[in-house]
């Protein structure tokens, strides 16, 4: 099947490569995006499109979502949760999920994708139980699911809460992941197992196997959970070939509000997507998953043109955690990861190895020199990735670093959202005696360096806690104090919080003792 035709000035030529997104860095980075409209045509189109057509387009996507959600509505009437998981849907239940996909063919053509190009042959459940999509770089990327039948989906827990959508998702009978739950990969691994392996009529799943949005300048590592089953699958790619990149929805980069409000002001929009042949695993490639993910992962990757990069959905998480405390996330921060695995160092002894081997310096007042950076960490001072390492924390370009400083980062990047955890790494560093006392000076730098919080908000903390003027205060007299104000007893908190609404915390300034903040 195959609709083509188009405006050459919205569509990029044939032959024309896909879109290289130009990096303010030396290293590729898949996690930033820019959208370049410069020209006064351009412009005019905006203008032009958002009085008279947009209007248009957003009612029809409007009556689409309600028609959808009518039909996901009844088709889920009287299933629970397990229902949907333990079984698949048939008969008249069944029968909606074609309309389902009409539906959002049809949004589609509303945000303006009237040429869309389908390549190849979708192969069926019994060639192919799962259909594997790259590169994910949108929310656009949904198309797929209607152009495919509908298969089920391997879904975020929190994609359950958005408007019309989230009804939408539950009625494909999705596989979900709960990314904070340390259980999460395991119970997915198993439920994806078990549907691609079943013997009932299950529809496809449908993975996305790179796990977050890139800007389609590469592939970066996929996910194994589609391959652990070791059943053929069937790589899918999909490529937007417009001149302006309004599709593409990055974490460092455009809202989704614009990048949906330009995409709509597009005369045509071209999205394409194409059916690869089958790829049947080797018996080596069934035992280990990885290898068959590499593998698939470097197929697609030949078909568009680009290169394989090792980013993972972790990298991205720990750039958006940099770029929250104002370090040079674009220049280094994926370097502290793989320096990270270069030093043997795993997620559970990073604060006593760490910390043990490197008491000596919590001693002195923590300045060293790139030498001795790249004595600590025993590796060769001449290795690029420790100089955009140490520059990352010589801010003031003085050839010095406080290695406590990248410790107590090492702890918060490196280890799940736990601000406790993180706040007794700081107090070990900066005490300098090792005595287990802490004075004012070097509370002021743990608690900027553990937590973002401001000279002003140290400065009462350990007046209020050091009731008897001894000029210090140990990590025990902090915390009871802490945790019996309700203002900073938040500060324990935050991890429990964080797993219970399904979100990372960010970290806050407190606010000032007598005042509560607002949820």
């Amino acid at each position: 099947m195959s609709d083509k035709g188009g405006n050459g000035d919205e569509r990029r030529n044939e032959g024309e490569s896909p879109p290289i997104i130009q990096e303010t860095s030396q290293l590729l980075n898949p996690f930033v995006h820019r959208l370049q409209m410069d020209t006064a045509y351009d412009k005019f189109k905006l203008v032009f499109m958002s009085i008279f057509v947009v209007p248009v387009r957003v009612l029809g996507i409007i009556v689409c979502l309600i028609i959808a959600y009518i039909l996901a509505t009844a088709g889920l009437w009287g299933l629970t949760r397990e229902d949907l998981a333990a079984r698949p849907m048939s008969g008249w239940r069944r029968r909606i999920r074609w309309y389902m996909g009409l539906m959002g063919r049809m949004m589609m053509r509303c945000y303006g994708c009237q040429w869309m190009t389908i390549k190849g042959r979708r192969a069926t459940r019994a060639e192919a139980p799962i259909l594997v999509v790259g590169p994910h770089s949108s929310f656009f990327d949904a198309f797929a699911v209607y152009w495919s039948g509908v298969p089920c989906l391997v879904n975020r827990i929190e994609n359950l809460q958005l408007p019309f959508f989230g009804k939408y998702i539950d009625y494909t009978q999705p596989v979900y992941v709960w990314r904070e739950d340390p259980n999460s990969r395991q119970n997915t691994i198993q439920e994806i197992k078990n549907r691609a392996t079943s013997k009932e009529d299950w529809p496809q799943i449908m993975i996305f196997p790179e796990g977050t949005c890139t800007n389609r300048s590469c592939l970066i590592t996929f996910k194994p959970g589609a391959f652990y089953p070791g059943v053929p699958v069937q790589p899918v790619i999909i490529r937007y070939n417009n001149r302006i990149d309004s599709f593409t929805w990055t974490w460092d980069g455009p809202g989704a509000l614009k990048m949906l409000w330009v995409t709509l002001c597009q005369f045509h929009n071209f999205c394409e997507l194409e059916y690869l042949p089958v790829y049947t695993p080797s018996e080596e490639e069934k035992q280990d998953a990885k290898l068959y993910a590499s593998n698939v992962r470097q197929v697609m990757a030949d078909a568009l043109g680009v290169p394989v990069a090792d980013y993972t959905y972790d990298d991205c998480r720990l750039m958006h955690k940099a770029k929250l405390r104002n370090l040079p996330y674009q220049t280094g921060l994926i370097e502290f990861q793989k320096l990270r695995q270069r030093l043997g160092l795993n997620l559970k002894n990073v604060e006593e190895e760490l910390l043990d081997q490197y008491a000596d310096i919590a001693i002195s007042d923590g300045q060293i020199t790139l030498p001795d950076f790249s004595r600590y960490l025993g590796i060769p001072e001449s290795e690029p990735a420790l100089v955009d390492l140490f520059k990352l924390y010589d801010k003031d370009n003085s050839n010095t670093i406080d290695f406590r400083e990248y410790l107590v980062g090492y702890c918060q990047y490196a280890k799940p959202a736990n601000n406790e955890d993180t706040l007794r790494c700081a107090f070990r560093l900066f005490d300098r005696g090792g005595k287990g006392r802490i004075l004012l000076r070097d509370l002021i730098k743990a608690l900027r360096v553990s937590l973002d919080m401001t000279q002003e908000e140290t400065e009462r903390i350990f007046k209020q806690t050091d009731q008897d003027n001894k000029g210090y205060i140990t990590y025990e007299d902090f915390e009871a104090h802490a945790k019996r104000k309700p203002e900073y007893a938040k500060i324990f908190l935050t991890y429990q919080e964080s797993i219970k609404n399904g979100t990372r915390p960010r970290t806050a300034h407190l606010p000032p003792p007598g005042k509560k903040k607002a949820d």
